[in-house]
């Protein structure tokens, strides 16, 4: 049996010091810490419950097998802050039929991010 005490997604940006930029300041992601040196450096930032790293380097393009999720309390003010910031919107908040609201954006290398927000009538927010 496989006991995991902790997870995080890992990304290999083509440039490190915009991920960096667009993680921790467009996203406002907290940094829960810092590694190494110089631009290769690498920075964990807290994701709610799990971490995210961004280190190294990548030279291809981003898989579209990796997706990341991340809830948010007010996807309609995320997505005002995020146009304003000029991040890459691949689809603005829609109200899905599982009653979510979802918004899909991408990083400064194509990787896909669903910001979703639990509206306060969803059963994920209580127990009938």
């Amino acid at each position: 049996m496989v006991q995991v005490l902790s997870s995080r997604v890992l990304v290999r940006p083509a440039d490190p010091e915009r991920s960096r930029a667009f993680y921790g300041g467009t996203l406002g992601l907290e940094i829960y810490r810092e590694f190494g040196t110089g631009p290769e450096r690498g920075t964990v930032y807290f994701l709610g419950g799990g971490f995210l790293e961004v280190s190294g380097r990548s030279d291809g393009p981003p898989g579209r097998t990796l997706q990341l999720w991340l809830q948010v309390a007010d996807v309609a003010a995320a997505h005002e802050a995020l146009v304003a910031g000029g991040v890459e919107m691949l689809r603005p908040p829609v109200r899905e039929p599982w009653g979510l609201i979802e918004m899909w954006v991408a990083d400064p290398d194509g990787h896909r991010l669903v910001l979703v927000e639990v509206p306060a009538d969803h059963p994920l927010r209580y127990r009938p």
